[in-house]
């Protein structure tokens, strides 16, 4: 299709790699060149000029160097990356200038904004944690976007800790500490994404939630980071700046 933007899906045999090949099928502009999976062969890819990635932690740091290596943009949605993965993904792209790397932990709009939002509230009370709930059959805890809130969180609170006095506790019964906030994660048959920001003060609590009920929720967030990428080179966390919130 002439003038198409040419997209390739890594993971499009998964639930939200097949969601998206669905959604740029479905959309005027972008055309599907690629759609790999494990086992295929990734030079299919050669012929996109944007690669989206929804394949696992242990294959996605690999699969974005070969795509850099191939000049190619691409818009990472596996979960999985901490501090030290942002760094290894900043060093492979200093030979390619020209590349952009979009890695957002949530694509969900309503996500970022509950993730702003928690952001600009957290300074305001004593105390703030983080509740995430995710299908069975997430492999990763706590999830991507709990761990994002928790350092926007921290950062807004300049690294204030919420009050807390427990000195018996049954091991991980207080969740995980990531930038110093509490994050609680729920496993459950029939959820798809879900995450609650509760804040407490003084006599009054603010619950911040967001619910994906379905995974083509995530869609326009997808597909607004695969043209947005490739007018913004480097490496680029989250879909705030996408969405012009930075």
């Amino acid at each position: 299709m002439a003038g198409s933007l040419k997209v390739g899906v890594l993971g499009s045999r998964g639930r939200m790699g097949a969601e998206v090949c669905r959604a740029v099928e479905d959309t005027p502009g972008m055309e599907l060149v690629a759609a790999v999976d494990t086992g295929d062969d990734r030079e299919q890819l050669s012929e996109a000029q944007v690669v989206v990635d929804f394949t696992t932690p242990d294959a996605v740091m690999n699969n974005i160097a070969w795509c850099i290596d191939a000049g190619l943009h691409v818009v990472v949605g596996t979960t999985g990356f901490d501090n030290e993965r942002l760094d290894q993904v900043r060093a492979t792209l200093t030979d390619a200038p020209s590349l952009g790397v979009l890695v957002a932990p949530n694509f969900g709009i309503g996500a970022v904004l509950m993730m702003r939002f928690a952001a600009s509230a957290a300074p305001y009370f004593e105390s703030v944690e983080i509740i995430e709930l995710h299908h069975a059959g997430k492999i990763d805890a706590p999830s991507g976007t709990a761990r994002r809130t928790a350092e926007l969180v921290s950062r807004a609170r300049e690294g204030k800790p919420s009050p807390d006095v427990t000195s018996q506790e049954i091991s991980g019964a207080r969740g995980a500490s990531v930038s110093g906030v509490r994050i609680h994660s729920v496993r459950l048959e029939g959820l798809v994404a879900h995450q609650e920001v509760l804040l407490g003060g003084h006599g009054e609590a603010l619950t911040i939630r967001h619910d994906s009920l379905a995974r083509e929720s995530f869609m326009p967030g997808v597909l607004l980071g695969v043209r947005w990428v490739t007018e913004h080179p480097g490496l680029t966390v989250g879909l705030e700046a996408a969405l012009g919130l930075d």
